[in-house]
């Protein structure tokens, strides 16, 4: 029996099954589509389009044709092809100062037509911190986190698919020679992300664990946790973005080939993630962007039903065992590279540069026991609180945990801002 692939190779339209397809999906293989713009390319046949989420390479493009499901590439794609595929312009949500380096060799050859993610997914803060990513794919974010780790840091990917892995170490020594480093700061595994100790990933090994849109896509999701849990250092956070659903999912959805390889049929009721967290010891989940996606297949409709999706950027820390925590008063310094004058921390908390906000104490807690401590001048409040500019705005607003309902706040900024406005993980149409 054949395992599905787990790579970042695949999710919404961008999973393959070791090079296979489902019955289903295997009607949709003479319809193959190539991105416009790249040489060689064919003018394309009406390929998807990204209603929402990041701007990827997909973005602006027209609307999917008959059996095309997702956005990016079609249940045809085969990562062992050579797909021309023009790289984006710029990425989405990329750091500031990332800018200002070469871009990844796997974009500049053309590689973006083996990137199948949500995004890039890069927390803040990362000079000199070990990262490991969970189903790397070709490398992308691998490659763009090496530069911000620097030459002290060090990056690992970890990917199922040995193709995808050879393709990512193709381009070490470029990258090593472009940033000027002595010694690559970039390893790349082949091993399943459930089973991390199999291939020598060490406890408390790493700072910062990422994922793109891949644990959904496997059944034991408490073991990708457990092993998250195990490998990071004690103030680490696992930073990543998948797809959630808003009911627990019948066993129809679940078994479904084309909604499994769509990254709906593995996704978690998100608030089992909170379930989960706390039974293996992480902190509760801390939400940051989310965007609805939108089922738009009769087909899938009926089989979904009342069923939603949304795709979520959530992080994870692992703190050590300490006292009661207490909620306190922090001041940001500005000390972040790219994030000097305030830092997005999640969907609840902005700090802007020298102002007083006040915290709930599981905030306190990260921000005094993580890597985000030295950035924080953070102190301990009385029963009786002073006024603050923060004070307010945390008791009136309450904390945002739900994905569906912050979701749905962005669409109705969007409903008043630009259309194009960035966030979140896939953030697709299904048509």
């Amino acid at each position: 029996m054949t395992r599905p692939s787990r790579s970042r190779a695949a999710c919404g339209g961008r999973w393959a099954t070791a090079g296979r397809l489902p019955a289903a999906g295997a009607r949709l293989a003479s319809q193959q589509v190539q991105r416009p713009g790249a040489p060689g390319a064919p003018p394309a046949a009406s390929p998807p389009r990204r209603t929402s989420g990041p701007p990827g390479p997909g973005r602006g493009l027209r609307s999917a044709g008959p059996g095309e499901l997702a956005a990016g590439v079609p249940k045809s794609w085969n990562p062992e092809a050579e797909e021309t595929v023009s790289a984006p312009a710029s990425l989405p949500g990329l750091p500031v100062q990332l800018l200002k380096w070469p871009p990844p060799a796997t974009l500049r050859s053309g590689r973006t037509c083996r990137y199948y993610g949500c995004g890039l997914v890069i927390p803040e803060c990362l000079e000199n911190c070990w990262i490991l990513d969970l189903g790397s794919g070709s490398g992308r974010d691998c490659y763009a986190l090496s530069q911000l780790v620097g030459e002290t840091g060090h990056v690992t990917g970890i990917d199922m698919t040995e193709s995808q892995v050879e393709v990512a170490k193709k381009y070490i020594e470029y990258h090593m020679e472009k940033y000027g480093f002595q010694t690559p700061n970039v390893t790349f595994l082949h091993g399943y992300i459930e089973k991390l100790e199999e291939i020598g990933i060490k406890d408390e090994s790493y700072d910062i664990v990422i994922s793109n849109c891949v644990i959904n896509l496997v059944p034991d999701k408490q073991a990708v946790l457990q092993e998250v849990y195990r490998v990071l250092k004690h103030g680490g956070e696992l930073y990543f973005s998948d797809v959630y659903a808003s009911l627990e999912l019948p066993e129809e959805i679940r078994t479904h080939k084309i909604l499994w390889g769509e990254c709906l049929g593995g996704a978690l009721y998100w608030k089992d993630l909170a379930v989960l967290a706390q039974k293996i010891g992480f902190c509760p989940p801390r939400l940051v962007t989310a965007n609805l996606i939108t089922v738009q297949n009769k087909e899938l409709e009926r089989v979904i039903g009342d069923c939603r999706f949304v795709s979520a950027t959530f992080r994870l820390f692992k703190l050590p065992k300490t006292g009661p925590a207490e909620r306190c008063q922090v001041i940001y310094n500005g000390g972040i590279t790219g994030h000097e004058k305030e830092l997005i921390f999640d969907a609840n908390f902005t700090f802007k540069e020298g102002e007083i906000i006040e915290v709930d104490k599981e905030t306190a807690a990260i921000l005094k026991n993580s890597r985000f401590a030295k950035d924080f001048l953070i102190r301990p409040i009385g029963e009786t609180l002073p006024t603050c500019s923060g004070c307010s705005a945390l008791e009136s607003k309450g904390i945002i945990t739900d994905p569906f309902m912050l979701a749905g706040q962005s669409d109705s900024m969007k409903s008043r801002c630009s259309p194009d406005v960035a966030g979140g993980c896939c953030g697709i149409t299904y048509s």
